[in-house]
């Protein structure tokens, strides 16, 4: 094996936070690592059980779009052999498929000299993805909130939110596509209206610094979590017992089956201890809001 030319790494993320669905995003302080050397044939070797079922070709995402950049860009992407360590649950809301996204994008911008911007890559991503959320966030860290459409991406990036928060992991994972198919078609207007301001202003809050507000937005969504907390076990619970102990808010993680609960900055181990000793079918992380994004780090 030869000295890795290249280290990414990427924040792990939670999105939606409640009423900013497919439109919210804060990246967190779990990371993704990858080492890059040139090869002769492409090879996604990844370091721990967890991941050890993904692809190891061609196929692995990482590997796509470390192509599919450099397609974009004119350019050839050589083969590498991609070694990956990762600290983020798989298939738990925390956006994973948009790290490997993020890593892929930071990878090749560097490896094959593309002169990419932020904008850029978070164009690419959205278009990989499909969605803007988890990987803007991932590729620019902070908090963002942004819309795609049609190859367009408009992003508010709020660089340095400083806040704590809880993952809540239960063992099983639970697929993107299991969650949204609980989704309506439709929501009476009056819905759409109300859960349009709880966005509004939890953005206006989280740009002010003002979590308490924000976490008090995050709980008045109804464009998703009504349907999908059916899955969660304990949902109401964990938000009023989450409450009584002091966080701001708490919110379905991505798509499930994660739960996301925002707490001060400094409070989160403590929360963290007390929601482990109540809600025994989850696994606390304690973590903080990551301000950087996806970055080459000194190998």
């Amino acid at each position: 094996m030869g000295r890795p030319t290249l280290a990414i790494r990427v924040p792990a993320t939670t999105a939606n936070l409640g009423p900013g669905f497919d439109c919210a995003a804060l990246a967190l302080t779990l990371y993704m690592e990858v080492e890059v050397e040139k090869a002769d044939a492409w090879e996604v070797v990844y370091e721990g059980e967890e991941y050890s079922g993904l692809a190891g070709g061609e196929e692995n995402l990482i590997v796509r779009t470390m192509q599919e950049t450099a397609r974009q860009c004119g350019a050839e992407a050589a083969p590498c052999r991609l070694t990956v360590r990762s600290d983020i649950p798989l298939g738990k809301g925390l956006g994973s498929s948009a790290t490997a996204v993020a890593a892929g994008i930071e990878a090749a911008d560097h490896l094959y000299v593309l002169g990419l911007s932020v904008e850029e890559k978070a164009r690419i991503g959205s278009g990989i993805e499909g969605h803007a959320d988890n990987v803007v966030a991932a590729i620019m860290g902070g908090a963002v909130f942004s819309r795609y459409r049609d190859g367009e991406l408009e992003t508010v990036h709020i660089p340095h939110p400083h806040v704590g928060a809880v993952i809540l992991v239960p063992d099983r994972p639970l697929a993107t596509e299991e969650s949204r198919g609980l989704l309506p078609d439709t929501l009476r207007h009056a819905d759409a209206v109300c859960g349009s301001a709880a966005n509004g202003v939890m953005a206006a809050a989280i740009a002010v610094n003002d979590w308490e507000l924000a976490g008090r937005m995050m709980e008045r969504d109804v464009f998703h979590e009504p349907y999908r907390t059916r899955l969660f076990p304990d949902f109401d619970q964990i938000r009023c017992f989450a409450r009584e102990a002091g966080a701001y808010g708490t919110a379905v993680s991505g798509a499930g089956p994660s739960v996301f609960v925002l707490t001060g900055a400094g409070s989160e181990n403590v929360i963290a201890e007390r929601l482990a000793g109540k809600f025994l079918s989850y696994r606390p992380i304690a973590v903080r809001a990551s301000s950087t994004g996806a970055a080459a780090v000194t190998v």
